[in-house]
């Protein structure tokens, strides 16, 4: 089942019909659907694939080789070239007289088992590129290799490459079009427990509870979500545990540098280095109250929805989990639920409030969003607003949302009225965001100050 990527599919399909030579680069997190978006594009035309394997230079020759041939003559050889220049000029050779695609999957893998094939990429396309109708694809998961070592200034690679492609997961729009049978609430629980990882999603089952669906997986020791997190940590870095205990750490509530450092009992220096990695591998994000370049106010968030729910749920039931409990573990979990699904909500709001933009329905128009926290001069105490973007100096657009199972009243409209006065901008316009609706009050309310717009979970469902 493809789901989504139409402007990435577009964006490809635009590069092959130029008929010339056109070199893509494709990189993001694993599980995204880096690689079904390439079979996607190239199933239709004529295309030699190539998945590196982390081996030696000796064994991925090989298997490029046969896959070289496989397409040339139609039939398995044994035949290998001699080197990667020698297979890489027969393709180039190839695709003088017609258009061909060359993708090449996992290419951190090749090109670390061969130190020179950036070079010897860099030579055929300097010699060839003017002749050729080839589309060279490079694709890769390790998103600290593709940005170092293809992307960078100082990469051979560098100021070869006709696109980029950054593949993220999908939003929840997206998202939603996987499920048909699940609720609408469980929708947005789905999201908020998965994310809108591709892989992920297939793990979940719109026939059952989604209740149901988190004993399958994450409560269940043989399920590939149960060991998930940390088998991905392995893969990427050399010190799995001191990231493990950094997530966790944020996960649990820790959100400054000085808690987390304390938390996991590393100095403030050793944590920044970790969160820098961990920020490159974007399953961390570094967040400032809106409109604050640099901030000592700054926080660390987990900025996967998968990481956030198990590193929140697992490590702590880990015990229950190995004796087969998946029931008492969900108890344990449940009613923690709507508190974790308050960022989610927040999230999927965020999504709102850029479709309305993208669509002109916007009566701002925000160059980004975000949250704002800080101190109210009125009465010395800490506060936050959910959502904040703005226009210019004199426009700003406020949000607050609420995911929770009663009406909101008109005291958080109230609330959030005196909030946005903090700031002296002179047209405010003030979202309110809710699951389950609002009250009379509420609503009268919203009437009476007509910068207000209430937004029902079931409003946001239907901009989808």
């Amino acid at each position: 089942m493809f789901i989504g990527r139409e402007q990435e599919l577009a964006s490809l399909n635009k590069l092959y019909a130029s008929d010339k030579f056109e070199f893509v680069v494709i990189y993001g997190r694993r599980r995204v659907g880096k690689t079904a978006l390439i079979n996607q594009f190239i199933k239709d035309k004529k295309a030699i694939y190539f998945m590196g394997v982390k081996s030696n230079a000796k064994q991925n020759l090989e298997n490029l080789s046969k896959n070289i041939m496989e397409y040339s003559t139609g039939v398995q050889v044994e035949t290998s070239f001699l080197s990667f220049q020698a297979a890489l000029e027969y393709v180039f050779q190839l695709a003088e007289k017609e258009r061909l695609i060359l993708a090449i999957d996992e290419y951190p893998y090749v090109a670390r088992s061969s130190k020179s094939l950036a070079s010897t990429f860099q030579l055929l396309i300097d010699k060839c590129k003017d002749n050729s109708k080839l589309m060279l694809i490079l694709c890769g998961s390790s998103m600290s290799y593709m940005e170092d070592h293809v992307l960078a200034y100082k990469a051979p690679l560098y100021g070869r490459r006709t696109a980029q492609m950054k593949i993220l997961s999908f939003d929840f729009a997206d998202t939603c079009r996987y499920f048909k049978n699940f609720s609408d609430e469980d929708k947005a629980l789905i999201y908020g427990i998965v994310g809108g990882t591709p892989q992920y999603l297939l793990q979940m089952d719109d026939r059952l509870s989604v209740e149901d669906n988190i004993k399958n997986t994450f409560l269940n020791q043989i399920s590939s979500l149960f060991e998930e997190p940390e088998n991905l940590l392995k893969q990427e870095v050399r010190e799995p545990a001191i990231y493990n205990a950094i997530i966790t750490a944020i996960a649990t509530g820790a959100s400054r540098m000085a808690e987390i450092s304390t938390k996991v009992g590393e100095s403030t220096s050793v944590c920044a280095t970790y969160l820098k990695n961990l920020m490159a591998l974007g399953l961390i994000q570094k967040e400032t109250p809106y409109g604050e370049k640099a901030s000592r106010k700054s926080i660390y968030v987990i900025d996967d929805n998968m990481f956030r729910f198990w590193y929140r749920f697992v490590p702590e039931n880990n015990s229950i989990i190995a004796r087969g409990a998946a029931d008492l573990a969900y108890r344990r979990i449940e009613p923690y639920l709507s508190d974790y699904m308050g960022k989610v909500f927040e999230e999927i709001c965020k999504q709102y409030l850029w479709n309305l933009l993208l669509r002109g329905e916007s009566p701002v128009e925000f160059k980004e969003l975000g949250c704002w926290w800080g101190t109210d001069p009125s009465t010395r105490s800490q506060t936050e607003i959910d959502i904040m973007g703005e226009q210019d100096k004199d426009t700003a657009l406020f949000g607050e949302c609420k995911w929770t199972n009663e009406k909101v009243d008109v005291g958080v409209l109230e609330k959030m009225v005196k909030r946005s006065q903090m700031f002296h901008y002179k047209k405010m316009y003030l979202y309110l965001f809710a699951k389950s609706g609002f009250t009379k009050g509420c609503v009268e309310r919203m009437n009476e100050l007509q910068n207000v717009t209430l937004v029902t979970y079931a409003d946001i469902l239907k901009l989808l």
